[in-house]
């Protein structure tokens, strides 16, 4: 995959803690979505679908997903 032109972006969310993901910006339209961690700008990055990764986010968004400071018994 061309990534000329890709910017990286961490979520305003991160918090500074080191454990971030990045995602990439400035793909065409619907291109796969591109997520790296943070700490290895060089390493490898996942691809996503669009519908996959929407999906992820509103499970965040309404608790499904959590950290791992979730309190026990959260999934």
């Amino acid at each position: 995959m061309n990534l000329t032109g890709v910017t990286w972006r961490k979520s305003t969310y991160s918090g500074g803690q080191g454990e971030c993901l990045e995602i990439a910006d400035g793909l065409p339209t619907r291109s796969p979505v591109l997520v790296r961690d943070s700490k290895r700008p060089d390493g490898p990055y996942l691809l996503f679908s669009a519908l996959a990764w929407g999906a992820f986010v509103e499970n965040v968004k309404v608790g499904v997903v959590v950290g791992p400071s979730a309190p026990p018994g959260r999934p």
